[in-house]
């Protein structure tokens, strides 16, 4: 039998074991599902699982280890490095995989990996529970809690990761394993912070609290006011209690200006709501405020506009812990000669519970009171690429001085081994361990990939 003919009777017979789709180049769903957030990558996987099951998981693990090829999952695709889908390889697309189901005694949800953060949070949303998720409801559930999961609940609950009371996983081996704080203890550490590296999730189980009608929204600054404004949001941000969570933002307005925008979201007491928000409203004479009480559902889609589908994306970030005023100045001068009127810069604050978790508790180890910071910078036209590039790159390397050398690896592009070791920080070699006992041969390798320790 030649080569041809020996993938072509294992493809049929991959098509025949899966309840899902196998799809292939030339077939129009396949061109679908191998699109994701950011239109700037366009690869080709040899084959596309698209799973309904566990089984058609295992399934395609199984023919991907017969044919020698590298897995890639697709959750959500929001990944700015595009690691959902890679070139020759083989892509499980996980995106009908979307049942959940929320126990509002026990106040805990299981969760399928194809869930987007919108999907999830209304299912909560009907019994008034949720947990902290990420800050644009497009995203896709499991990429963000692997990768750790910074959101607007986070000084109060602690991160995606922190809410995550067990995970069935398919492990390279083919074998589904549950991981808790019961049952492979290793590997439920290495989960929560450590990225795909070691498996394919098929279901997360979270805990849930209490939350319905946050008092959040955004208050934006005008230039003139801009630098005075983010500098004493900081002073007021390091200072607040764990129910307020907050970030800010540098853009262009309608002008081609700098302008400061500050998010705030009080999921404490009614009671203090007013009180606890109200410096923020106070930074500088404001252009609009729109801070006011909402679903928190609604605050969780409040940013969506702003990614729509179809724009090339290429983002750079770091930690950020202190923001003196040359860095502000640093911001404010590079965002005014941003040449896309898409980009933005943000400060997303890591606050309260998710700061003081010991960073070996989970794989996540930047704990600290500090910001996310992150160039996010978006256009349309392919051609405008070198330049929005060549802008990120500049204002990245002027910002060195302020930021941290850890990374959120949710962020992290395609930048190379000290990156990557950068978003791991003190638990890498653990994560190395890890990796040498469940994915020894790294099949899982399109994220930022940990090197399995050498036994």
């Amino acid at each position: 039998m030649t080569a041809h003919e020996y993938w072509t009777t294992d493809l049929a017979r991959l098509e025949d074991a899966v309840g899902g789709q196998v799809l292939t180049p030339g077939n129009e769903d396949y061109e679908r599902s191998r699109r994701v957030f950011n239109a700037m990558i366009d690869r080709y996987p040899a084959v596309i699982v698209r799973c309904v099951d566990m089984t058609d998981v295992v399934h395609g693990i199984e023919f991907a280890g017969q044919h020698g090829l590298p897995v890639s999952v697709k959750g959500g695709g929001h990944s700015v490095a595009g690691s959902a889908v890679a070139d020759a390889g083989l892509t499980l697309d996980m995106t009908a995989m979307t049942r959940i189901v929320v126990d509002p005694a026990k106040q805990v949800a299981v969760a399928e990996p194809g869930l987007t953060l919108a999907q999830f949070d209304a299912a909560t949303a009907a019994h008034g529970l949720a947990t902290t998720l990420g800050a644009v409801s497009m995203t896709g559930i499991a990429g963000l809690t692997l990768g750790g999961g910074l959101g607007w609940l986070n000084g109060h609950y602690g991160l995606a990761c922190d809410n995550l009371l067990a995970v069935n996983i398919v492990t390279a081996d083919g074998q589904l394993r549950t991981a808790s704080a019961q049952q492979h203890e290793d590997l439920f550490w290495a989960v929560r912070g450590g990225g795909g590296n070691f498996g394919v999730v098929v279901s997360f189980t979270y805990r849930l609290h209490p939350v319905t009608t946050v008092l959040a929204g955004g208050i934006t600054y005008p230039t003139d006011v801009a630098q005075a404004a983010l500098s004493r949001y900081h002073e007021l941000a390091v200072t607040s209690p764990d129910e307020l969570s907050t970030g800010a933002s540098v853009k262009l307005d309608e002008a081609g200006d700098p302008v400061v925008s500050v998010t705030v979201c009080w999921s404490g007491s009614s009671e203090e709501a007013e009180a606890a928000v109200r410096p923020f409203r106070e930074l500088g004479a404001s252009v609009s405020d729109e801070v006011r009480p909402v679903p928190y559902v609604a605050l969780q889609q409040a940013g969506d506009a702003g990614f729509p589908a179809g724009r090339q994306h290429y983002w750079k970030s770091s930690f950020l812990r202190q923001l003196p005023a040359e860095a502000i100045e640093t911001v404010l001068r590079h965002t005014a000669r941003a040449p896309s009127s898409y980009t933005g810069v943000g400060f997303q604050q890591m606050t309260g519970v998710a700061s003081r978790v010991d960073p070996a508790a989970t794989a996540f180890a930047h704990r600290a009171e500090q910001y996310d910071f992150l160039i996010l910078s978006q256009w349309d036209d392919p051609a405008d690429s070198p330049a929005n590039i060549a802008w990120t790159r500049s204002l990245f390397e002027a910002m060195q001085p302020f930021l941290e050398p850890s990374v959120y690896m949710n962020n992290l592009g395609d930048e190379g081994p000290i990156r990557v070791r950068a978003a791991y920080g003190t638990n890498y070699d653990r994560l190395a361990q890890v990796k040498a006992t469940y994915d020894p041969d790294n099949l899982f390798r399109f994220n930022p990939n940990i090197v399995a320790a050498q036994t």
